[in-house]
């Protein structure tokens, strides 16, 4: 390529860069397709993220473009309180990432949550505290103190990727006492990308809330959310798509994780967002054959894969995104209904282990015709 060209290509991507800097780039949302449930509504959160205020690459106002981008409904940006690597040419000042945020955040109608990173050695490592009031008081050398003051605001707080150092892996006798303090409500079974199977068994024997988020520093690539390529996120079940309805929510511990393929939570609202996901329809009998038609419809972003546990149905079912599946299996006589048991092998409701569901194909009923009789 010639110097010319090389310059105009120049000069091109730096006007792009100026145009979205300005806003006047046009920028265009796709809503993630995962239904409400039944008494609540289905917000899409990333919340954990970082800004320049900290160790991230971008402006807070990039950071709710992306996520509005994206099809989230909820944002929190967490810097680091005790590191702060651009603070020579960014000044340490905890609450401007959340301020500067807001207007664009009102302006997107993304649910902004102002929250901070809590960050220590591991152990006991590092937490998250968020719907808080202001983050100075938090800058306190003792763990406790800090934890106090952020319960004192009636923070919600969670234990951040506890694996990040597996060397140094653990429950130690410091996350007893934050959790005996009832401090500690929640924990990242999702980081990023990667799933935390030790922390998933924490999160069901503590009955902490599961957390699912990006941690992202880098500016987003992504153009939109797609099925196969999203950032992971906490579906959070709340009353109403409002900040008070999913601080309660998080609380009361109603949230499932999307992660790459993966569906992860508590069995009840993982059966939750299937049964609202998956429609079985257009029965057909075959009386002659022994034989029942139906089909099974998926109206949600999330692939679903089955695998058969009872003794009727196929083997396997897949049901991709958006889709529908046309099934036929025998049975010993279409006026009974048929039970169909499955696993759901990527909505993980513990360790290694799936979604058991039933699927009920209800029996063919015939209405006999008597004797005619002329009154």
């Amino acid at each position: 390529m010639n110097a010319s060209l090389r310059s105009k290509g120049a000069m091109m991507g730096m006007c792009l860069v100026l145009l979205a800097a300005t806003g006047l780039f046009a920028q265009v949302r796709r809503e993630i397709r995962i239904p409400d449930i039944p008494g609540y509504r289905t917000l899409k959160c990333d919340l954990h993220t970082h800004t320049v205020f900290s160790d991230g690459l971008v402006w807070p106002t990039v950071r709710v473009d992306e996520a509005w981008r994206e099809g989230l409904d909820a944002l929190s940006i967490t810097d680091h309180i005790e590191y702060q690597p651009h603070k020579d040419d960014v000044p340490t000042n905890f609450e401007r990432p959340y301020e500067i945020a807001l207007p664009r955040a009102k302006e997107r109608d993304i649910l902004l949550i102002r929250g901070a990173e809590i960050t220590r050695e591991t152990p006991p490592g590092h937490f998250n505290a968020i719907f808080l009031d202001e983050i100075k008081p938090l800058d306190t050398e003792d763990l406790l103190d800090c934890m106090d003051a952020a319960d004192k605001q009636g923070a919600f707080i969670f234990w951040n990727h506890p694996g990040w150092i597996p060397e140094k892996k653990g429950w130690f006798d410091i996350h007893t006492t934050l959790y005996q303090n009832k401090y500690l409500r929640g924990i990242e079974v999702v980081n990023g990308s990667g799933y935390d199977a030790q922390a998933h068994a924490w999160a069901l024997e503590k009955r902490l809330t599961f957390l699912g988020n990006s941690d992202i520093h880098a500016p987003s690539m992504l153009a939109e959310s797609l099925p196969e390529s999203h950032r992971s996120m906490t579906l959070v079940f709340a009353q109403a798509r409002s900040v008070p309805a999913l601080k309660e929510a998080l609380i009361e511990g109603r949230t499932a994780i999307w992660c790459q393929d993966r569906l992860i939570g508590r069995p009840e609202y993982l059966e939750a967002i299937f049964d609202a996901s998956v429609t079985l329809t257009d029965i057909q009998y075959d009386a002659d054959a022994n034989q029942v038609s139906f089909r099974l419809k998926n109206d949600s972003d999330i692939g679903i894969t089955m695998t058969r546990t009872g003794r009727a149905g196929p083997r396997s079912i897949s049901l991709p995104p958006g889709t529908m599946v046309l099934v036929r299996t025998p049975v010993p006589d279409v006026a009974t209904p048929l039970t169909l048991e499955y696993t759901v092998t990527n909505f993980l409701a513990a360790p290694d282990e799936g979604l058991p569901i039933r699927l009920t194909v209800p029996g063919q009923i015939t209405i006999p015709i008597g004797p005619y009789k002329d009154e």
